[in-house]
């Protein structure tokens, strides 16, 4: 076995990806402010709801671990936000969880939480996790880290896009996905595309928060636009870059949370904490980000 960029090389066949070489990055950053925002708007109803993640990874990270080490993308990411000060609420909310976290005294970032964390942390009893991971390392992990949780929260080993489909609608009617695949396979891509196309004709009244890599790349271009022709009547689509596209063709420069049916604060609560973001984790002066939303009228339905 050899790790290369992240992944672990297997030379009898396959590229399996880890996400421990990149947790606190600044993909994570982004991707997990949106998810906070979004699973506290899920509470402020009395109904429970349901959770799923379809690539769920291990869980929680060790920054200090020799996998976070050999990248270090956690230094420019979390890291930088571990020690800034005057940070927006959103921001601030979001750092109380990561300090949460790393309450051992010692006042260093050692730990980061995987989106599951998260959504455990913030979901009340009455809701449940649906965690899906492919990767027989993470899957035993997250196994693991859950199996007191009873039926509340389900582990199941397998690709989350054909779990998607025995997991919407929920029984309560009420759910968040998160699909953020890693994306090294091209077909990747029209593989979200195909699967939020399906989960909303069966359950169109869900939110879907879908992670995508910036990338000098087709297929990833193409991803949102696909999004927003997917069928969904409500969307915000944010975006974060750090640095210019490559001018070799390779490597992300940024990502993208794409979310149907948004809360109605998420615009807003963005729009404030992405410029400061942008600064603090900008790594030229071509980082910039965007929100872009979308709300079909009732006229245009009619």
């Amino acid at each position: 076995m050899r790790i290369i960029h992240g992944r672990e090389f297997y030379p009898a066949l396959m590229l399996s990806y880890r996400h421990a070489y990149h947790a606190g990055n600044h993909a994570d950053v982004l991707k997990h402010i949106v998810l906070k925002l979004c699973l506290e708007h899920m509470n402020s109803k009395d109904k429970p709801y349901t959770i799923v993640d379809t690539h769920a990874g291990a869980g929680l990270y060790s920054l200090d671990a020799e996998q976070a080490m050999r990248t270090g993308e956690f230094s420019s990411g979390i890291g930088r936000l571990w020690e800034a000060k005057d940070l927006p609420p959103t921001v601030a909310d979001y750092m109380k969880l990561i300090r949460e976290l790393n309450s051992d005294g010692t006042g260093k970032l050692r730990r980061y939480p995987g989106s599951p964390w998260i959504a455990n942390r913030l979901a009340r009893d009455i809701d449940r996790l649906r965690l899906y991971e492919l990767h027989s390392t993470d899957f035993a992990l997250l196994r693991r880290q859950y199996k007191n949780e009873g039926k509340r929260v389900t582990v199941e080993q397998c690709d989350g896009l054909d779990g998607l489909k025995a997991s919407v609608p929920p029984a309560s009617r009420r759910g968040l996905v998160l699909i953020d695949p890693s994306y090294e396979i091209k077909s990747d891509y029209l593989k979200v595309a195909t699967a939020i196309k399906d989960a909303i004709k069966r359950f169109a009244t869900g939110t879907y928060l879908v992670w995508h890599p910036l990338l000098p790349l087709i297929e990833a271009n193409k991803l949102p636009e696909k999004l927003k022709n997917s069928g969904a009547t409500s969307w915000l689509h944010a975006t974060l870059s750090v640095r210019a596209p490559s001018t070799k063709g390779h490597g992300m420069h940024g990502s993208g949370m794409f979310v149907i049916n948004p809360p109605w604060r998420l615009e807003a609560a963005l729009n404030e904490s992405l410029p400061l973001l942008t600064t603090l984790l900008g790594v030229d002066e071509h980082a910039k980000w965007t929100v872009e939303h979308f709300e079909q009228s009732k006229k245009a339905t009619d």
